[in-house]
């Protein structure tokens, strides 16, 4: 609420006897309306982010968004809170947080990334268990020591640093043609899953190189290939927008089931190979 011109003079005159601490203290409560920019991103442009004009829930309203895009991925207050942009009206942006909002107020700052909500698509990501945004529970198990996610955690979901036995594609050399789609290689994700690396769907051109067989991280680059003078760098890991589905020639058909040889669960709960599957409750 706004504070009145007396209340105003009132407060100015008792600041004037406290402390340069104190003074700074009743400047900001004098300034309600002042933004902060987030503090762990002062490197950002003013115009990069907006602020706070009203919380329901995990639903967040922002002003001063002029320039954001529908389904923009956003970071909600000082803590950073995962949010999506969901509906955009003059200056105001409606944002879908998908974190806990209890600690984000009017004039918070909102900070736009300019890129959509995306997930890591590459080797290590049948091994680990993630939330709904991809963040990775063990990883943050470990760095927390806790059983609850803190908010504004920023892990990444593939592991950076653990490095995957690369298998190249035998016929493929240098010189050849791949567009996106192809398959350059192949690496032994677990035991019974081999993860195929291919092609960005968007990309083709003329192979310039491409990495010999051995143990890459899943940021080494794997693949150059060059395009109308163009040279693009490839690695094992590809980001991809949540919303945008993956280019395919067709769908297969479920045909076969995905049998598990526990009676209870084959008979009671069937499933199929392809499918998608969501088994309630909780584990020990």
């Amino acid at each position: 609420m706004p504070i009145g011109p007396a209340e105003k003079r009132a407060t100015q005159q008792k600041a004037t006897k406290q402390s340069p601490n104190e003074r700074q203290k009743v400047k900001i409560f004098l300034q309600p309306h002042q933004k902060m920019p987030p503090t762990t991103k002062e490197y950002v442009k003013e115009s990069q982010y907006g602020f706070v004009y009203g919380v329901s829930g995990p639903v967040v309203t922002a002003e001063k968004m002029s320039g954001a895009a529908m389904y923009e991925l956003v970071r909600v207050g000082h803590s950073e809170l995962v949010g999506e942009i969901i509906r955009l009206e003059d200056d105001y942006a409606t944002i879908q947080v998908y974190e806990e909002t209890s600690s984000v107020t009017i004039g918070d700052p909102v900070l736009r990334t300019g890129q959509p909500l995306s997930v890591e698509l590459g080797p290590g990501i049948m091994g680990s268990i993630f939330d709904g945004i991809q963040r990775p529970l063990h990883d943050i198990a470990q760095m927390t020591k806790s059983i609850y996610i803190p908010k504004g955690v920023n892990v990444k979901a593939l592991n950076r640093s653990k490095k995957w036995e690369f298998l190249p594609r035998k016929d493929l050399r240098v010189g050849d043609h791949v567009t996106g789609g192809d398959i350059i290689g192949v690496v032994h994700e677990t035991a019974l899953v081999k993860h195929k690396i291919m092609v960005e769907p968007k990309a083709c051109g003329t192979v310039k190189f491409l990495a010999p067989m051995g143990q890459y991280t899943v940021e080494d680059i794997i693949l150059e290939v060059e395009f109308a003078g163009h040279t693009q760098k490839h690695s094992m890991m590809q980001i991809w927008p949540v919303r945008n589905p993956r280019p395919s020639a067709e769908k297969l058909a479920a045909n076969y089931p995905l049998l598990c040889g526990q009676r209870v669960l084959d008979a009671l709960f069937p499933c199929v190979q392809g499918g998608t599957t969501a088994i309630p409750g909780r584990t020990n």
